[in-house]
C-alpha cells in the first residue's frame, strides 16, 4: 500500500500545479489568440499529465489489492481522457471565433477555463479525502 502511496503523489502534483497554475490566468481577458493557446496547452498537457500518473497509481492501488481505491483513481483518469476528448477541440474551435473578436466566443472560453479548474478541484479535494480513507490511523481501544 505504502508504494500505491508514493505513486499518488505525482497525480496530486500534477492537478495541484494545474490548479495553482491557471488560477492566476483568469485575470487574463481570454481575448486574444495567445491567450487562447495558453491556457489551452496548460489543458492539454495537464490532461496528459493526469492520464500517465493516474494510470500509475491506479495500477499500484490495484496491485496493492485495494480496488475501491484502483477505480476511483481509474475514474479520474478516464474523466480525463474524456475531457481531452471533448475540451480540446472545443477550445480550437473557439480560438478560431476569438481571433475575430467574438464575444460570445471569449466569455465561453471564459466559461470552460473556470469549469476545468472546479472539476479539478474536485477531483483533487476527493482524491485527498480518499487517501486520508486510505491511510491506517492510529487503533483506538
Amino acid at each position: 500500500m505504502f508504494a500505491a502511496l508514493i505513486c499518488t503523489i505525482p497525480l496530486i502534483f500534477c492537478m495541484g500545479y494545474f490548479l495553482m497554475g491557471s488560477l492566476p490566468l483568469l485575470i487574463l481577458n481570454h481575448d486574444t489568440p495567445l491567450d487562447a493557446h495558453f491556457i489551452r496547452g496548460l489543458f492539454r498537457i495537464y490532461y496528459l499529465a493526469v492520464m500517465c500518473t493516474g494510470t500509475l497509481a491506479a495500477a499500484a492501488y490495484a496491485y496493492a489489492g485495494s480496488l475501491p481505491y484502483a477505480a476511483g483513481v481509474a475514474a479520474i483518469v478516464l474523466l480525463a481522457f474524456i475531457l481531452r476528448a471533448a475540451v480540446l477541440p472545443h477550445m480550437d474551435a473557439l480560438r478560431t471565433r476569438i481571433e475575430n473578436a467574438d464575444a460570445v466566443a471569449i466569455a465561453e472560453f471564459r466559461r470552460i477555463h473556470i469549469t476545468g479548474m472546479a472539476v479539478n478541484f474536485v477531483q483533487l479535494a476527493t482524491l485527498i479525502w480518499g487517501l486520508f480513507r486510505a491511510i491506517p490511523g492510529p487503533q483506538l481501544q
